[in-house]
């Protein structure tokens, strides 16, 4: 399917979360190729801009301040500056809005935003789909990348399968400095990203912590002059609000000077990733960063679907609990909490693979 008068205003909407955000970027990457002239714009909740606002694909970012406009309903302040917004999205008259997250709100932001066409699925959650004009059925049973470039391309547009991300020079600045300040400069480091938005997607924190004494006590970067005597250092990703889920490993390494804690913005998160020789995770954002950034990764999965929210055709990366079946991977938003799924993956199968991935060549 092509389109005999292209569009040359498009919106993107997808406002979130952080992971979805930079498993969005194909979508955009293909619509820039199939539209080379087009103004390409893209919808994103105002704290994860960083993610895309650098992709030399992406004409323009329209913040959608998520948090003051969940105020409207006690505040004539915030009603006022919402009507403001719609009014400047109205305003740049799109040809085509395509939503790509499929509920309800973003789906009425493709309608308030004017546009001619509305692509979106058919079967939307929340009712979406009342808001579209063109309506398309997406096979689920693919990865979360697959679905959203099966709705381009229903839309008329040829997928292309390009994830990279890109880093701005102030965030790429500030990791240059953090890490002269707490004396890594130009040595390598792993980072570990403990959290994921539910506990059940959490590898133990003990094993975690375990995995950090090994890691410091055993890796030796094989790349670095003979003469290094000392072990690489580990970066811990972790928001401000995660803390307390991670204090027994804040407790466990306080006074160690190879580990550090940075406190980031989701562009600084993303220069540290950039880096890293190797990402040891959960089912959690920094996932899809790295695969952004092409790096070494070592993902732990519990009752979530690799094979469908997993890292991009890197299933080489993923560790999941012995004999795990379909059906348990379907339970878990009931089960949020239960650790038991996840907690089945051994230190010693996590070790042996992050052993095996740092003495191999990239």
């Amino acid at each position: 399917m092509t389109c005999s008068n292209p569009p040359q205003h498009v919106l993107i909407v997808r406002p979130s979360a952080l992971g979805d955000v930079c498993r969005t970027v194909p979508a955009l990457v293909s619509l820039r190729h199939a539209l080379p002239d087009a103004q390409i714009d893209w919808l994103i909740r105002d704290t994860f801009v960083d993610a895309v606002a650098h992709h030399p694909a992406l004409s323009t970012v329209l913040p959608f301040p998520r948090r003051r406009f969940g105020a409207m309903w006690r505040s004539p302040a915030a009603v006022r500056e919402f009507t403001a917004w719609v009014g400047e999205l109205r305003r740049r008259r799109y040809d085509l809005a395509i939503d790509l997250q499929g509920l309800s709100r973003s789906a009425l932001f493709a309608r308030l935003s004017g546009a001619g066409r509305r692509v979106g699925r058919a079967d939307a959650r929340e009712a979406g789909w009342l808001f579209y004009n063109q309506r398309h059925r997406i096979d689920d049973d693919q990865h979360t990348v697959d679905r959203m470039l099966a709705l381009v391309e229903a839309a008329g547009y040829p997928g292309r399968r390009d994830l990279r991300l890109y880093v701005g020079p102030q965030d790429q600045a500030w990791m240059t400095r953090y890490l002269a300040d707490h004396d890594v400069a130009d040595e390598p480091y792993v980072c570990i990203a403990p959290t994921a938005q539910w506990r059940c997607k959490c590898w133990p924190i003990e094993r975690f912590i375990e995995l950090t004494r090994r890691l410091l006590g055993e890796w030796r970067p094989h790349r670095r002059a003979a003469a290094q005597s000392g072990g690489g250092h580990v970066v811990v990703l972790a928001a401000p609000s995660e803390r307390v889920q991670i204090a027994p490993l804040l407790d466990a390494f306080v006074d160690d000077r190879r580990v550090h804690w940075p406190t980031t913005t989701v562009g600084q998160l993303m220069a540290i990733i950039a880096r890293t020789e190797l990402l040891v995770c959960n089912d959690s954002a920094p996932l899809h960063i790295a695969v952004g950034f092409d790096r070494r990764i070592v993902c732990l999965f519990g009752p979530t679907d690799p094979s469908r929210v997993g890292p991009y055709q890197r299933d080489d990366t993923v560790l999941q609990p012995p004999g795990i079946t379909p059906r348990q991977m379907t339970q878990y938003r009931r089960r949020r909490d239960d650790q038991s799924l996840i907690a089945q993956i051994s230190l010693k199968r996590v070790w042996n693979r992050v052993e095996h991935v740092l003495l191999s060549d990239r």
